[in-house]
Formats: C-alpha cells, sequence, structure tokens
C-alpha cells in the first residue's frame, strides 16, 4: 500500500523534492542537529505527546469548531461556506499550536531562554504565552513598523512577560524580524532555542511546524463530517505567507480528493513591492537557512514586499508550499488589500466574526470561489481572530466608506 505523504514527505535530509534542506553558518550546525535529533525522538515519546495533548484540551481549549457561515453563503448565492475557528483557540490563533509544542521541546532540553520572529505580532503572543506557562525567557523580534500597526499585541506581548526588540533595518517588517532573531540567536545557540513561527526556515523547522499544526486539519476533517453531513469538502482553503497555517488544514485532507487553495497577498498591485505574492511572482533561491520559492529584486536579492496583513508580507514561502504547487496537489488563489477588507468587513457584519486581516484573505478567495461553485461546499481555515487589527482598519479604512 502507498504510505500516507505526511510519512513520506520530507526527506531525511528535510527536503520536499528540490525545496527545503538546512543552509546554516558552521556556528549553526551543531546545534541544528541537536534540534533535530530532539525531535525526532521527543514526537515518539508516549509522554511528550501525552503532555502536548493535555495542553491543548486544558489550556488552548482545543478542538476548536468548525462553523457554518449560513449569511455569507447565502449573501455569495452559490457554495456553503465553513470556518475552522482557529481564532476560537486561546489567545486568538493558530500559532499556539506550535508554540506550546516549542516551548515543550526547549524544557525537554533543558534550554531556558525562547527567541523568536514576529510580524502581526500572532506569533510572538503565542510563545509568550508559552513561555509564560513553562516558566521560561521571551525575546521577540518585530519589524518597527509592525510594532506601530499591531500595537495590541506587542502591549500582550510585554504583559506575559516578552521582551520586544524592534527590527529597524531595511523595511523594518517581517523579513527584518526574521535578520534579527537570527542574529540575536547566533549569539548563543547553546542557551537559546529559536522558535520560528512558520513552516519555513532549516531543517527540522518545517516539518516539525506542520506536524505539530497538523492537528487543525486532523480535526476538522472529523468535524466536517458531523456538520456538513458529507464525507468531505470540495475545496480547502487558508491564506499562505510563509503558510503554518495552511500546512495546518492541508495535513488532514492531503490524501483525500479534495481541492486546496493557498490564498497570496496581491496587495495593491504587480509590481516589486507591492504584493507579496511569493509562488505566483518568485524564482527559487535560499534565504533564511532554507531553499523554496522567493521574491527577488534585479540584484537577486530578497525583494521589497507589501501585504495589508502583517503576518503574510514575507518574500519566500515554506518549502512544502512550493513542492505542493509544483506537484499540482495546491493551486494558488490571490487577494488583494482591498478585497481582504472588504472580506474583513463582510465576515463581521454578516457573522459576528472579526477576521485577522491575514485570515481575511482567505475569506475573500472563499466568497469569490463560493459564487463561481454553486452546491460545493468550501471549508477556510480561520486563522485568527481581528483584535489586533481594529484600530488599523478603522483608521484607514473607515466603515462609513465602504458598500
Amino acid at each position: 500500500m502507498k504510505k500516507p505523504y505526511l510519512e513520506t514527505m520530507p526527506d531525511e535530509k528535510g527536503y520536499f523534492g528540490e525545496y527545503g534542506g538546512s543552509f546554516l553558518p558552521p556556528p549553526l550546525e551543531k546545534p541544528f542537529q541537536k534540534i533535530r535529533k530532539a525531535y525526532d525522538e521527543l514526537s515518539r515519546s508516549s509522554d511528550f505527546l501525552d503532555e502536548l495533548r493535555y495542553i491543548r484540551k486544558h489550556f488552548q481549549g482545543r478542538p476548536t469548531p468548525i462553523s457554518f457561515a449560513k449569511n455569507l453563503s447565502r449573501y455569495c448565492a452559490g457554495a456553503n461556506i465553513y470556518l475552522k475557528r482557529e481564532d476560537l483557540n486561546h489567545m486568538g490563533a493558530h500559532k499556539l499550536n506550535h508554540t506550546m509544542a516549542e516551548a515543550l521541546l526547549a524544557k525537554k532540553l533543558g534550554i531556558k531562554k525562547l527567541i523568536a520572529e514576529t510580524g502581526a505580532g500572532q506569533h510572538g503572543v503565542a510563545l509568550a504565552t508559552a513561555a509564560a506557562y513553562f516558566g521560561l525567557e521571551c525575546e521577540i523580534h518585530m519589524g518597527e513598523v509592525d510594532i506601530q500597526k499591531e500595537r495590541p499585541n506587542v502591549i500582550r506581548m510585554q504583559i506575559l512577560g516578552a521582551k520586544v526588540v524592534p527590527a529597524t533595518h531595511g523595511l523594518k517588517t517581517l523579513k527584518e524580524a526574521v535578520d534579527s532573531a537570527f542574529e540575536a540567536y547566533m549569539s548563543d545557540p547553546d542557551q537559546q532555542l529559536f522558535c520560528i513561527g512558520s513552516v519555513v526556515g532549516p531543517h527540522p523547522y518545517p516539518k516539525m511546524i506542520r506536524d505539530f499544526q497538523s492537528i487543525v486539519g486532523f480535526e476538522a476533517k472529523q468535524q466536517f463530517k458531523q456538520i456538513a453531513k458529507v464525507d468531505l469538502p470540495d475545496m480547502v482553503t487558508a491564506c499562505i505567507g510563509g503558510g503554518s497555517n495552511a500546512m495546518g488544514i492541508f495535513s488532514g485532507f492531503i490524501d483525500d480528493d479534495v481541492k486546496l487553495y493557498g490564498v497570496e497577498p496581491m496587495g495593491k498591485g504587480e509590481n516589486i513591492g507591492e504584493h507579496s505574492a511569493s509562488l505566483s511572482y518568485g524564482t527559487a533561491g535560499v534565504m533564511h537557512g532554507f531553499n523554496s520559492i522567493m521574491l527577488k529584486d534585479k540584484d537577486g536579492e530578497p525583494a521589497p514586499v507589501h501585504s495589508i496583513g502583517s503576518g503574510i508580507d514575507y518574500p519566500s514561502v515554506g518549502p512544502e508550499h512550493a513542492y505542493l504547487h509544483k506537484i499540482g496537489r495546491t493551486k494558488i488563489g490571490l487577494c488583494s488589500d482591498d478585497e481582504a477588507i472588504d472580506a474583513f468587513y463582510k465576515l463581521s457584519k454578516l457573522e459576528g466574526i472579526i477576521p485577522a486581516l491575514e485570515s481575511a484573505h482567505a475569506v475573500a478567495f472563499a466568497m469569490r470561489y463560493a459564487k463561481q461553485n454553486k452546491g460545493e461546499n468550501i471549508l477556510i481555515n480561520l486563522s485568527g481572530r481581528g483584535d489586533k487589527d481594529i484600530d488599523f482598519v478603522v483608521t484607514n479604512y473607515p466603515p462609513q466608506i465602504l458598500s
């Protein structure tokens, strides 16, 4: 019998086809080998898995439900739209699914400090939460632009005890936050754990984060049959920046006859610096220790990017997403800033659910798809709630000017 996809990918060197791997400076090779060995052992440990299950049930509040968006479905007058409610996960996003596991890994390794990057702040809040739970130090690197834009999440990180370090170079957004966090991690890799916030980075992080996030897809597959009264959705969709929430929900359906759409941010246009649509406009390249598809400038360096969603304005994408897109298993949808804002308000007004701007990209694409595919069943991974975005949205896109 053919093995399930998740058991075959990546290979032992962390490659998904030609993408992935580990491209590290010599000082980091040994610490990453240690992380790889620890994860391989702990992922098969019943004690580790039992503790993780306890945390998910009694601290995170899993399983998160699936909601039928009946009013949004009626508005679109086409397909039925369902939402996997990761916004109801503790702290309001899917990120806690992997940060609690990463912190538990650090605890098992005897490491006392967690370090990470964040864009929209959801990963930073989740890691600060995990650090508080396990009694660990926490340092979060965040672009100066995003610190201003996502102020509520910055305050939450600080209340939880994390040190927030601004990235002040370049565009001062997510890529620069990753640069800054890597630099800080390299100063003492033996006493810190770099808790990458998506399915990106050197092996084993793309696999490890996918595995921790796969709970979303496995739950959704069981729940969907109960709520929709059919075995499987016709289409599953999620936003993609690095792509952790998308790989999380795709994992549950990857071996099934289900269409999988990752939604990339088209921002303000097709020119370099106006969008963050890596798979749509990028080429192969190495950045932040892994090989994938990335947006490049005329000199072949990571290009400037833009998205209204701070968590998805990244010039590359997880290597597994690059692989799945290349072999045709996943398809790409696009969503502009304006479409995301429209979906943000539509879901809020029609369903009483305020989505994160990142998640609103998937909602916008699903609305467009629903209108064109009458009778189908769509499942969206609603990866986070929009508390963090409301000040930015109402200041720049006040509701009275929208239709």
